[in-house]
């Protein structure tokens, strides 16, 4: 079994999700009294929060590759950044380790391309939805269309995950605007939805909406068990 470094605390809400999730599969898939091997590296959200908000990319870039870093230094053999958003810094990540880095719009591509769906929805942070490099992964590498949707279905997503869920405050009210925006994208010809930041399943599953829902969280959890495993 191979040690999986995370780089976790954007939210914490989400870190222990993942946390929780490689452990149990583990576990299911070796049994007995299995768990997985990891080690794990939290940032402090609100550094990382207000370098979000005022676009200084190159300075996360510098705090994910210090964090993959001390992941590798502490013998971690596979790096899983815990968070969609900050995976804009994965290239970074990449040229800087000298272990695989599990990226999560890769994984979550992989998945949606096995059930032959063509167009998706993608719900996450304004920076995952508007910047490319989540796009630009599921059109080049899987040959899927991605929507977002409106600025102001843009906004309101965004504020629900940065007031609400990543302080763990889950509300019907917005549980019902993330389902009335993906309905509309539904209308447009979606034909699935990723929940493309990791507290979003937080809020929204499966079957509280018409289509296929991808849980990036699980997905890439998923995946960093399968390698750790193989």
């Amino acid at each position: 079994m191979k040690k999986i470094g995370l780089i976790g605390g954007m939210s914490w809400e989400s870190t222990q999700v993942y946390y929780q999730l490689i452990n149990e599969m583990v576990n299911k898939k070796l049994g007995g009294f299995h768990s997985a091997k990891c080690v794990l590296e939290s940032v402090d959200f609100a550094e990382i929060e207000e370098l979000q908000h005022k676009d200084d990319w190159k300075t996360l870039a510098e705090i994910m590759v210090e964090a993959a870093l001390n992941l590798e230094k502490a013998g971690a053999e596979l790096a899983v950044l815990c968070t969609n958003t900050m995976h804009l810094c994965s290239e970074e990540i990449r040229q800087s380790t000298g272990i695989p880095f599990l990226h999560i719009a890769e994984a979550t591509g992989t998945v949606i391309q096995k059930q032959n769906i063509k167009k998706v929805l993608l719900l996450g942070t304004r920076f995952t939805m508007e910047k490319d490099f989540y796009k630009h992964i599921l059109d080049e590498d899987f040959g899927i269309e991605t929507l977002i949707p409106n600025k102001q279905d843009r906004e309101a997503v965004h504020r629900i995950i940065y007031d609400e869920l990543v302080h763990g405050n889950i509300k019907t009210e917005s549980k019902q605007i993330y389902q009335a925006i993906i309905d509309k994208a539904v209308k447009a010809g979606a034909q699935g939805v990723i929940l493309g930041c990791t507290e979003i399943p937080l809020l929204i599953q499966s079957g509280d909406v018409s289509v296929p829902v991808f849980d990036t969280t699980r997905i890439h959890a998923t995946s960093a068990v399968e390698f750790a495993l193989k």
